[in-house]
């Protein structure tokens, strides 16, 4: 499974909305030069996230986005499904009933084995997912990366918000 590439941008982009100062925006334009990005291609996984409720934007020279939910509500699988969508990730196509050493017209009466395996491991990455909290990113983050980079960041993202 490969995810989209905006899916990687939006997790990193929400990890950097949750330093913005409440009330105020980061702009498009200053997360795209934060992570090095196209502007065009981040605004797309920047509206998923917001057509799916887990940002908000602001128009205008002082607008941009925020998170609209503390980190400790928005979860991994939040993030991954506004811009991969919910279906599962296999879709069984049941080739099986193509097997010409099947008796016609025979009729399986449960799910293909490799079907339920897949599906069971789909719901265990949604699960691990689910039960990781941005702020369980942050707090990672505020031990993982060093102080002065730390705080580097912090008075960049807030010399930028509107």
């Amino acid at each position: 499974m490969i995810l989209k590439s905006q899916v990687e941008w939006a997790l990193h982009c929400c990890a950097v909305l949750a330093a913005v100062p409440e009330g105020r925006y980061l702009s498009t334009k200053a997360l795209a030069e934060f992570h090095g990005l196209p502007k065009e291609y981040l605004s797309k996984a920047l509206q998923n996230l917001s057509q799916a409720g887990l940002v908000q934007t602001a128009l205008g020279p002082s607008g941009g986005y925020r998170l609209a939910r503390p980190p400790s509500e928005l979860t991994f699988l939040d993030i991954v499904e506004a811009v991969e969508g919910a279906a599962r990730t296999f879709v069984c196509t049941n080739i099986r009933a193509a097997n010409p050493c099947r008796p016609q017209g025979h009729c399986d009466d449960k799910p293909c084995s490799i079907a339920r395996i897949m599906w069971e491991a789909d719901e265990a990455w949604r699960a691990k997912l689910r039960s990781t909290r941005l702020s369980e990113l942050i707090e990672t983050l505020a031990v993982e990366v060093p102080p002065a980079i730390w705080k580097g960041t912090s008075d960049w993202i807030v010399k930028r918000t509107g």
